[in-house]
């Protein structure tokens, strides 16, 4: 799972709110690595220092922030990671994404299946014309996509159907990968 996380805080001079920022960033980076993530799973995305005029009180104010995205390998530290990012400091989630970790292997896999399920269609179709199906005249794939959540099943009920502690608090699912080729064969007259 990928998480988006961020870090802003406000205040009245560009320094303060960026020390600030920079405090919190250092203690989620130090909970990280305590965690166990490597470094290479943790990117900082933006880092935004912005003056903002109040019209209502006719001053200035600063506003910074920081955007880190982290991979998470293992799932089921995901409730901790949680717990531990928000008491360092982080005041935003925007988001998780999951993904797969094998996704060209998968993605072999359904072209494999593509292409036999293509051949299989084309056999059934020329075998009613009394014909016979013969070499591949052109082959494409039509775009690629990535795998995409068909089904959801929370952790939550897996926990509580094993008896399991306190339950957690997404829904993994599962991720299919889909992929859709064209292929045109030759089509040979039976003699």
């Amino acid at each position: 799972v990928n998480l988006n996380i961020r870090v802003e805080h406000e205040g009245n001079s560009a320094e303060e709110v960026k020390n600030a920022v920079d405090k919190d960033v250092r203690n989620v980076f130090k909970f990280l690595k305590k965690s166990g993530i490597d470094d290479k799973y943790i990117r900082t995305e933006y880092l935004n220092v912005n003056k903002n005029y109040q019209y209502q009180t006719k001053t200035y104010n600063y506003v910074a922030n920081q955007a880190i995205s982290i991979k998470l390998k293992d799932l089921n530290k995901y409730e901790k990671v949680i717990s531990g990012l928000l008491a360092t400091g982080i005041n935003r989630i925007d988001g998780i994404q999951f993904g797969v970790s094998n996704i060209e292997e998968l993605k072999t896999q359904a072209r494999k299946k593509a292409m036999q399920n293509a051949k299989a269609k084309a056999e059934l179709y020329v075998n009613e014309l009394n014909s016979k199906l013969g070499s591949v005249a052109y082959i494409s794939e039509v775009g690629s996509s990535q795998p995409y959540p068909v089904a959801y099943k929370s952790m939550a009920m897996d926990s509580a159907e094993s008896g399991g502690g306190e339950s957690p608090s997404i829904a993994t699912g599962e991720m299919e990968v889909k992929v859709k080729v064209n292929v045109r064969f030759h089509i040979l007259s039976q003699s």
